[in-house]
């Protein structure tokens, strides 16, 4: 069978589409958000509707750190696309190999070996899987609030039972501890042997709730005393997201892996990655084939990397200016709305939004989307909302995007004094 080339179409078809072909739901949220229009093209912190209106993208869950299309990750793609884009499995490849060097010395090179993969969860699973054979124990910690993932595995550590909804059981004996107890890691390891602890230094799809650092540095001292390896998630936190190149790292935390991921590969291409010591990554190093997958390490990803690390350093300082600007914006919104607007908190360019009700922070975004800016809903925090700006919004974007959300904050109060609606005006929306 000729599979015809597909041509421009309209967005009712598009739409239909996806009722068919993959979920009512997804083509109500996404015609809700885009007030009957798709998205047809992007370029730095700016996406393009078929309609021809512009909106700021302050969402994409997390992956657009250096916007749409930059220019230098882009030409590393392209490069290699013209020459090799896969790999034959069987011989080595250059393009993976330096990868691995580039990431590991931008860590530091404490961490000295890495396994890829293509999204989180993959680096959440390859940890776990190696904490457990190199330990030769089962049981995890995680920590309330978590979220790493929905895979069979990296779903029994994230916290919220919503993303296990239908399933009676997961793979993994995990306990999740309180984020604001300094003793929980020594007292579960008393109890019995532990393979792991992970956490996010900032929880992402939790609404950017950083964790204490000094509560981390206790846990951390008190899971290598017993035996157990610390594995830091920060693919949602991690490579200048919130400030550092690892967060974990920055606050002196010693840890055995770095989970890094969705801008990895610059917004272009699919990339994650475990950066870990040599006593976790043992088991593989004796057998290689211990764990595979068909496109970790993949050419045409790992081509990004470099160009994609180099592009966020020649940014940091800029990430740094527009965090103080942001900062600075909140504070003021929150002083002007705190009838609706509760609160906020986050660290660098990740940021969660509190509001007074669920209600509320639907009609926040459903207001944010129709004036143009594109934000990152909670599952597991209904009230909260992420703003996840790209290190290249130039200040007249942030400040716009500023002024966006304090006209959705003050049509969000007016409608609320006038009286509650029962229901949120937006349809779910995914986050994380």
């Amino acid at each position: 069978m000729t599979v015809p080339p597909r041509t421009a179409t309209s967005s009712d078809a598009v739409f239909d589409r996806l009722r068919r072909h993959q979920s009512p739901t997804l083509a109500l949220t996404g015609k809700f958000a885009g007030q009957g229009a798709v998205e047809s093209a992007a370029s730095g912190s700016r996406v393009t509707l078929s309609d021809g209106r512009s909106v700021l993208d302050f969402g994409s869950c997390a992956v657009a750190l250096l916007g749409h299309r930059h220019p230098g990750v882009v030409a590393a793609v392209q490069r290699q696309l013209a020459v090799m884009p896969t790999s034959t499995r069987s011989l080595a490849n250059p393009v993976s190999a330096e990868a691995a060097a580039v990431l590991a010395d931008y860590l530091g090179g404490s961490l000295p070996k890495v396994a890829f993969g293509l999204n989180g969860a993959d680096a959440v699973e390859i940890s776990v899987k190696l904490a457990r054979l190199a330990s030769g124990r089962d049981r995890v910690l995680a920590v309330r609030g978590s979220y790493h993932g929905t895979t069979i595995g990296a779903l029994a550590l994230t916290h919220n039972p919503l993303f296990r909804a239908g399933l009676r059981g997961c793979t993994v004996d995990v306990v999740h501890i309180d984020p604001d107890d300094p003793d929980a890691v020594r007292r579960e390891c008393a109890q019995g042997p532990v393979a792991a602890l992970i956490f996010e230094p900032v929880q992402g799809e939790n609404g950017a709730v950083p964790l204490s650092p000094e509560v981390l540095r206790r846990w951390t001292l008190d899971a290598h005393a017993h035996g157990a390896f610390v594995i830091a998630d920060e693919i949602q936190c991690g490579l200048r997201r919130c400030g550092e190149r690892s967060v974990a790292l920055a606050e002196r935390l010693t840890v055995d892996a770095v989970l890094v991921g969705k801008p990895l590969g610059g917004g272009i291409v699919p990339l994650s990655a475990m950066v870990c010591s040599d006593l976790l990554y043992a088991p593989l190093s004796a057998d290689p084939f211990l764990h595979s997958a068909t496109f970790g390490g993949h050419p045409l990803s790992c081509a990004a990397l470099p160009a994609a690390l180099a592009a966020v350093e020649d940014l940091a300082g800029h990430g740094r200016m527009l965090t103080d600007r942001l900062t600075a914006g909140l504070q003021t919104l929150h002083e002007r709305h705190g009838q609706v607007m509760s609160g906020f908190r986050g660290r660098g360019l990740l940021w969660g939004i509190d509001f007074t009700a669920p209600q509320t922070a639907g009609e926040v975004v459903v207001g944010l989307a129709n004036a143009g800016l594109l934000v990152s809903p909670c599952l597991s925090r209904p009230t909260t909302v992420r703003l996840l700006p790209p290190l290249t919004t130039t200040t007249a974007e942030l400040d716009q995007a500023l002024e966006i959300l304090d006209t959705a904050l003050d049509g969000a109060a007016r409608t609320f004094t006038a009286g509650s609606p029962a229901t949120p005006r937006s349809p779910a929306v995914p986050a994380f």
